[in-house]
């Protein structure tokens, strides 16, 4: 072991750690820059709608032989505008639409996953890595495509992001400033689809939830000012994915040894620490002032 104990020899000159890494690291930016509107907006569950869907299209892709990334976006893609279509203005019509996308969308996947453990019965590492992720087999070829779709995402939230805070925090007084609420909603859940399906690519559709919520409602623990909750939250899900990289490159030390831990289990399990932590120091803080007042301290 080198560095300690801490790092596994060979960590850094693995190909697909490096990949790993690089893809992991560029998709926890997005997810948490977006993620951030979505706990903004309270859209947690649309948030969570697309990701437990993309098992849909991951499915779908396997069946067709395409990438499952493709078939993460392209579900997405039509949930969102189906969740736009019956209406996301009031609280209840968004949880209504997301509620029967979400409904649609499973049933479909049993079936694609049914019909592929029919064609293919060796089908069962391509559901594995549907639901749970599969960011150590990202080839070279697909990391060029990650980027481009984070940049994209990215390029959404800068081209409206005043608007879509002001939207998320004031929609009455966006409106009556002129802003275009529908067409706001749009945009974000376009980038929303894109974060989302990412983020299944990486750790799993049915945990993409924990990438694209956790460490955003972390840094709006610490930080109501949403320039410095953009860059906690950047940070905070960029530490989860590459903590999680690393013990999982470990595990296939520990006993019983010749085993790897999934990437997915230490990064949602680190994101669930990381939100317990950031509870303490914000309860300290607030109770300080109001024993001050009381003369307690």
């Amino acid at each position: 072991m080198s560095l300690g104990g801490l790092i596994a020899p060979g960590f850094f000159s693995n190909g697909p750690v490096r990949a790993a890494l690089l893809t992991g690291g560029v998709v926890a930016v997005v997810t948490a820059v977006v993620g951030i509107f979505t706990v903004l907006r309270r859209q947690s569950f649309a948030g969570h709608t697309l990701g437990e869907v993309g098992t849909t299209g991951g499915s779908a892709a396997f069946l067709a032989g395409v990438n499952p990334l493709w078939g993460f976006v392209a579900i997405a893609l039509v949930a969102a505008g189906a969740i736009e279509l019956v209406g996301v203005r009031r609280p209840r019509q968004r949880d209504l639409a997301a509620g029967l996308v979400l409904g649609a969308g499973l049933g479909l996947a049993a079936l694609f996953l049914y019909l592929g453990s029919v064609t293919s019965p060796a089908s069962g590492g391509a559901s594995t890595s549907i639901l749970f992720g599969s960011i150590f087999i990202i080839g070279p070829s697909m990391v060029s495509s990650i980027v481009a779709l984070s940049a994209g995402a990215l390029a959404l939230i800068a081209l409206c992001g005043r608007r879509m805070l002001l939207v998320s925090l004031h929609p009455d007084l966006a409106a009556s400033r002129g802003v275009r609420l529908r067409l706001v909603g749009a945009i974000y859940l376009l980038a929303l689809a894109i974060a989302v399906s990412l983020a299944a690519e990486t750790i799993g559709a049915v945990l993409a939830t924990a990438l694209l919520v956790g460490p955003p409602a972390t840094a709006l623990r610490l930080t109501r000012r949403p320039g410095r909750a953009l860059v906690a939250a950047s940070l905070v899900g960029v530490a989860a994915v590459w903590l999680g990289i690393l013990l999982s490159y470990d595990s296939y030390t520990w006993p019983p040894a010749g085993r790897t831990w999934p990437v997915s289990f230490f990064v949602v399990a680190l994101v669930l620490v990381f939100y317990l932590a950031a509870q303490l120091p914000v309860r300290r803080l607030r109770a300080r002032p109001r024993a001050r007042a009381r003369g307690e301290v």
